[in-house]
């Protein structure tokens, strides 16, 4: 009598071996950093290009532009510092951007701490509230705040300049900080209100000295982007001496558009390259601590 014997049913496909799979990794790891390597080219040498630039001649700069300067032309510089006021532009935006970036990170910081570690009815409502700025780009509220600011009696003025870049600046600093205050342990803001610590001691002294990378890395994106404003002062900055409160942005633009043809060329990349330097310091002082406030952050 003939016994069926069953044959087990054959694997539907084959496991990938090691070799493949690590074949595979590194084509991926290849083809990433290849596009790396051409996205940082596309930001340095138009970086590189600015700073070379600002030390040559027009006739330097249009003969053929990918040549060095022929001397290391300062006088460009001083020119732009001086002639063009660049120098007093720069001040202008250290103090706007000083205050209204100390600003955005105290309401930013209390409120984001606030809405992160304490219930109460209406929390979420005031979080949506504030990320909601998130989805209004500047140039869409241009006309009303315009108006807004001006019946306030604070147009040409820092003041309501400072106010509108901290008020824009509000929304992302809650959103990035409410996520970064959630991911600090319990115990501690536990044992220092065992310990007596009242709400606002225990935010300041205990808190945000955890916090710590988180407040740097959006101070740093609040430094760049209020210093890299344009369209604000632009609309808020207008009347009688506001050309003496222009900040830096529009001190540039003034240098391109108000000579015509017969533009100062190395003394603008002189004026661009002193706007640019500063942020790439900075950036590179904290880079550091931006990444690790970026990734302690996103773990809980």
């Amino acid at each position: 009598m003939a016994v069926d014997t069953v044959k087990p049913a054959a694997a539907s496909s084959a496991a990938p071996s090691p070799e493949k799979t690590r074949r595979e990794v590194n084509l991926l790891a290849g083809f990433g950093h290849a596009f790396l390597a051409v996205w940082a080219l596309l930001i340095i040498a138009p970086l590189v290009w600015t700073f070379l630039a600002s030390f040559k001649t027009n006739e330097e700069i249009f003969g053929d532009a990918w040549t060095m300067p022929g001397a290391l032309r300062l006088d460009n510089w001083a020119r732009a510092w001086s002639e063009a006021h660049v120098g007093q532009y720069f001040l202008n935006s250290v103090f706007v951007v000083a205050l209204s970036t100390a600003g955005t990170m105290l309401l930013g910081a209390m409120a984001a701490y606030v809405l992160a570690r304490y219930s109460f009815w209406g929390n979420r409502a005031i979080y949506y509230l504030f990320v909601s700025g998130l989805a209004f780009p500047v140039f869409l509220a241009l006309v009303p705040l315009f108006f807004v600011v001006r019946n306030l009696g604070l147009l040409n003025s820092y003041v309501g300049l400072i106010l509108v870049y901290i008020a824009y600046s509000l929304p992302f600093t809650v959103f990035f900080l409410a996520a970064f205050f959630k991911s600090l342990p319990n115990s501690v803001a536990e044992a220092a209100t065992m310990d007596g610590a009242s709400h606002t001691r225990l935010f300041f002294q205990v808190m945000m000295p955890m916090a710590r990378s988180g407040l740097i890395s959006i101070t740093i994106f609040n430094v760049i982007g209020q210093w890299n404003q344009y369209l604000l002062p632009l609309a808020l900055l207008q009347g009688e001496g506001a050309e003496e409160k222009w900040v830096l942005t529009q001190g540039i633009a003034n240098i391109s558009t108000s000579a015509g043809f017969d533009a100062d060329w190395g003394g603008l990349f002189a004026a661009l390259t002193m706007a640019i330097l500063p942020m790439i310091v900075i950036y590179a002082i904290f880079q550091r601590q931006i990444q690790s406030g970026l990734t302690s952050g996103a773990v809980k």
